[in-house]
């Protein structure tokens, strides 16, 4: 009979997906072990998995609905069309997961860790995203009307087609993002960096850019109607008058 760490260096060989010490059937708990596990829609709405390690899991149409994941582990997770709507997601560790289609709205997701996450479609309507940590995620077409992320940091992010409308980024990083045809109407960006983003067709309807960096962004059909822009850097790097609004002058 093969040992077990042999056994599971041939599963590792193979390409097979090892959770040695999953224990998938056990019923949801703080600090569950679900690693790997299949719980594929799942009725899990309002259950407490704080600190959960749910890595690689397959929660595809879950019920997370006012779960508690606080803290928990998601990594590479596969959540597609979940509902998580009014979820506890703080501190959370969710890299390179897929939420794809998610009902994330009124969510909490303060300081969560986001980087290379998929969130195209999602919604995420009035979730507290504070501090959230969304490098290079993509958020193609998502809705995230009213959300809070200010000191988010968005660098290099994917929010093409996206709605963002009434939300607040203030300080927040978006360096690099990619927000083609998104939809900025009355957003809150007071000191945020856009420096070398890509804003083609961006609408910034009477958003708040004071004293925010749009230092080599890219600017076509870009609309900034009674848009804040009081000494905001602009895209050649000049500094904006204090009475600019809808242009820099």
């Amino acid at each position: 009979m093969k040992s077990i760490p042999l056994l599971l260096a041939l599963a590792a060989l193979a390409g097979t997906p090892v959770a040695a010490d999953a224990a998938c059937d056990d019923p949801p708990a703080p600090r569950v072990n679900w690693i790997g596990c299949d719980k594929s829609k799942a009725e899990l709405r309002g259950a407490d998995l704080s600190g959960a390690i749910l890595t690689r899991a397959q929660l595809t149409g879950a019920d997370l609905r006012g779960a508690r994941l606080s803290g928990a582990d998601l990594n590479y997770a596969d959540l597609r069309q979940a509902q998580l709507a009014g979820a506890l997601l703080d501190k959370a560790r969710a890299l390179g997961a897929n939420f794809n289609q998610a009902d994330l709205s009124d969510a909490l997701l303060t300081q969560t860790r986001m980087e290379r996450a998929q969130l195209n479609g999602a919604r995420l309507d009035r979730a507290q995203m504070h501090e959230a940590l969304l490098y290079q995620a993509e958020l193609h077409s998502a809705s995230l009307l009213n959300v809070q992320l200010d000191e988010s940091n968005l660098r290099q992010v994917q929010l093409n087609g996206a709605d963002l409308s009434g939300s607040s980024l203030r300080r927040a990083n978006l360096s690099g993002a990619n927000l083609e045809g998104a939809r900025l109407h009355g957003v809150n960006l007071e000191k945020a960096d856009l420096s070398r983003a890509q804003l083609f067709k961006a609408d910034f309807s009477n958003a708040n850019l004071v004293n925010a960096n749009l230092g080599e962004a890219t600017l076509f059909n870009t609309r900034f109607d009674g848009a804040r822009l009081d000494g905001s850097l602009w895209i050649d790097r000049r500094r904006c008058r204090f009475d600019s609004i809808g242009e820099c002058r």
